[in-house]
């Protein structure tokens, strides 16, 4: 997995028992500097895009194929023993709108199956579109085969570049949907002031005071007042769309403090909203390391008791990667993977392009 946030690529080998499914091994490669702003250019029309996107889209696959190996070589195992691997490449457009109804991921699966010997099962998203869906989140139907329980209401709140929650209910329903940023636009502010990839422990918003004008600026985006399902990205949510809110001289240590704000917003707002029987709230994602997210998160859910999912088995940074895993064997055994009340598509469907090893 290598997702909204562009930090790197996730990977892990787990195994997939229906009784006890377990992660094995899992590694993370960094994307450097000019790799991420290559991705980040790709995002909006360009000259010669297509090219750079084809060329990208192989020097991804060069990269996936690197955690592959690295997984192997620390396990000792061999690729034949590898039944498939679930690749979600990398987003660099979604517009599931009725208009446009389209979404890229970056892959190029074929290179991917040579490079690693194993079968390569990636394109998850358009299966779904295609269907009337949103094509986006995936991850709820692998949430509701691992995370679960009869007896207890959960909600799996994932905080990547985008966060999105999973609502568990105990009598099987379940629903899910993107909430708003998650560590996106905070990673791009720190960066455009700081030079660093991320705010470490959200130190650096700490120091700062939400801006209530901007903040209420920013929560006037339709986006968060349309009612699920919805997904959404870079395409909406990025530094331009920012910089429209704001008025007057702020300081950027304000903004930062205004955006962690706009996360812990979005995300409580749709669980007040959403799962409101809830008392079990899972975190899983990059942002889970940002403890002044977590600590907003906490005050403004007093009621709630927020744990990660470790808790249920799987690590917070490993739970989408161990996702496509999933996703992957759904798709070798030919079982549908998406949820229809989650993206809205007219039904259960059978997602993912298979690339024989």
């Amino acid at each position: 997995m290598s997702g909204t946030s562009l930090d790197g690529v996730d990977a892990v080998l787990v195994t997939l028992d229906e009784l006890k499914p377990a992660l094995i091994e899992s590694v993370f490669l960094p994307f450097d500097a000019s790799l991420r702003q290559d991705l980040l250019d790709l995002h909006q029309s360009g000259y010669d895009e297509l090219n750079r996107a084809a060329l990208l889209g192989n020097h991804l696959s060069r990269r996936y194929a690197d955690a592959v190996h690295q997984l192997l070589a620390r396990t000792g195992m061999r690729c034949d023993q590898v039944v498939a691997l679930g690749c979600h490449g990398q987003t660099i457009r979604h517009c599931p709108e009725n208009e446009k109804r389209y979404t890229i991921q970056l892959v190029n699966g074929s290179l991917l199956a040579e490079l690693t010997g194993v079968t390569v099962v990636a394109d998850f998203r358009n299966r779904d579109i295609a269907a009337g869906g949103q094509g986006a989140p995936l991850v709820p139907a692998f949430h509701r085969a691992l995370f679960a329980a009869h007896d207890y209401h959960r909600v799996i709140v994932n905080i990547g570049g985008i966060a999105n929650v999973t609502n568990l209910e105990p009598d099987g329903r379940v629903t899910g949907f993107d909430c708003g940023p998650g560590n996106m636009l905070m990673d791009a502010w720190c960066f455009m002031h700081r030079g660093e990839q991320f705010d470490r422990d959200g130190a650096w918003a700490r120091s700062g005071q939400v801006i209530p004008m901007l903040l209420d600026a920013m929560l006037r985006e339709p986006f968060f007042a349309q009612r699920p399902p919805k997904s959404t990205g870079r395409e909406l949510f990025n530094l331009s769309w920012l910089k429209r809110q704001l008025s007057g001289d702020c300081k950027a240590e304000d903004v930062q403090a205004t955006l962690l704000q706009l996360t812990a917003l979005g995300i409580t707002q749709a669980i007040r909203n959403y799962c409101i029987t809830a008392k079990e709230l899972y975190f899983c994602g990059g942002g889970v390391h940002n403890t002044a997210l977590m600590q907003q998160l906490q005050a403004m859910l007093p009621d709630r008791q927020l744990m990660l999912t470790d808790q249920l088995g799987v690590a917070a940074d490993w739970v989408e990667a161990f996702a496509f895993a999933w996703l992957a064997q759904q798709s070798v055994k030919g079982k549908p993977g998406n949820l229809p009340s989650v993206t809205g598509a007219s039904g259960a469907r059978i997602l993912g392009a298979i690339y024989p090893a």
